[in-house]
């Protein structure tokens, strides 16, 4: 028997709701974060001391660095609707194979199986 070449439509359907609701909680601590990072630039003024500008500054990167994996994130998991528009969504770009779906339930934005994933990390 034939292996199958992609998931279904009521399938695809299913992952699509995940991601969209993956997507919009995202963009919610995209917004927290973002907000944090624009109270922290406003209220920079009020520093007293050395330290605690040093302190602010790092949490500030901090938060930085945390907002722009948000983004990235959101990015991966809008390119995941656009495999699934394809009917593409689900197939390993390494091996071709499906890849199942608890992985994808988990990580929906990966393009690679544990298969392909555990070759990756042996080169």
């Amino acid at each position: 028997m034939a292996e199958v070449a992609r998931y279904s439509d009521a399938e695809l359907e299913e992952f699509k709701a995940l991601i969209d609701e993956k997507i919009a909680s995202s963009e919610k601590g995209l917004k927290h974060f973002q907000s944090q990072i624009d109270f922290s630039a406003n209220d920079s003024g009020t520093t007293v001391n050395i330290m605690e500008e040093g302190s602010e500054s790092l949490s500030r990167e901090k938060i930085a660095q945390m907002a722009h994996r948000q983004r990235k994130f959101i990015q991966q998991l809008k390119a995941a609707l656009v495999r699934i528009h394809n009917k593409t969504y689900g197939v390993c770009r390494t091996t071709g194979k499906l890849i199942a779906k608890e992985r994808l339930k988990i990580v929906p934005h990966t393009t690679l199986s544990i298969e392909a994933k555990n070759l990756e990390a042996r080169d």
